[in-house]
């Protein structure tokens, strides 16, 4: 809690979701080991963003999706706390059963309405064997899945780049694709820290970076709900630097 003159400024949750792939085809290249490796070296670049903005407080949990979809970290947990267990691979893509899952912790209760917009990030190398279209209703139904900013990594040519686009839901932002570890590494380490920061600071403090604004209804085209929802994103910067060590490390 900061006090400042006129009263006390408190801090608001802002829940930051890993929408993890962990299909069969993840076994493949390395891939989930990368994205292993991505994630935990990524947690503390999120541990210095929360640490320079007191206004929010980042809590953190993971889901896995295979053949169904259960949570790889259960509970919301203070970014300063968080670690990270490998995940293995094996299975088929039920995506939609994750989103659903992810829906289901948007309700209020669980999620306060002093909350701050939420941030999910879908990782994925494939494409959706069960009914996506239901996950991503049951996400959208529910106000803090419409007000999330959603972003979206493809692991990969093979990731169904149209269902990622679905999820993210917003005309400017594309799914990010990573090809080999070193893109996916950057591009884990981007959503850590730039949408991070983006999304826990107020409008006024985002930095002069070319920013997309995130509308509150997740409809192309649609007007934001109200102005507090409509987050800045700063625009991804291309791995291009990030060049595989040879063909093998190509996904």
């Amino acid at each position: 809690m900061m006090r400042r003159p006129g009263g006390e400024l408190a801090t608001r949750p802002l829940h930051f979701v890993w929408i993890t792939d962990c299909s069969g085809s993840m076994k493949g290249n390395g891939k989930i080991q990368a994205l292993n490796t991505a994630i935990r070296e990524a947690i503390p670049h999120m541990q210095k963003v929360a640490d320079e903005n007191a206004n929010a407080e980042v809590l953190v949990r993971a889901l896995k999706f295979s053949s169904g979809a259960q949570w790889h970290v259960a509970q919301d947990t203070p970014v300063g706390q968080f670690r990270w267990n490998d995940l293995g691979a094996g299975g088929s893509t039920d995506m939609g059963k994750a989103l659903s899952m992810v829906a289901d912790q948007l309700k209020m209760p669980p999620m306060s309405a002093r909350a701050l917009p939420p941030v999910l990030v879908l990782v994925s190398d494939g494409q959706p064997t069960d009914n996506f279209n239901k996950g991503l209703a049951a996400l959208m139904e529910e106000p803090w899945g419409k007000k999330a900013v959603r972003m979206a990594i493809a692991i990969g040519e093979d990731a169904d780049l149209e269902v990622l686009r679905r999820f993210i839901g917003h005309p400017e932002i594309e799914p990010l694709q990573a090809n080999n570890p070193e893109a996916l590494v950057n591009y884990i380490k981007w959503m850590s820290t730039a949408v991070l920061q983006a999304a826990s600071s107020p409008a006024s403090q985002v930095g002069a970076a070319p920013v997309m604004s995130i509308s509150q209804s997740g409809v192309a085209g649609a007007p934001p709900i109200s102005q507090t929802s409509n987050v800045p994103v700063p625009v991804p910067v291309v791995a291009t630097a990030a060049v595989p060590a040879s063909a093998a490390d190509v996904w």
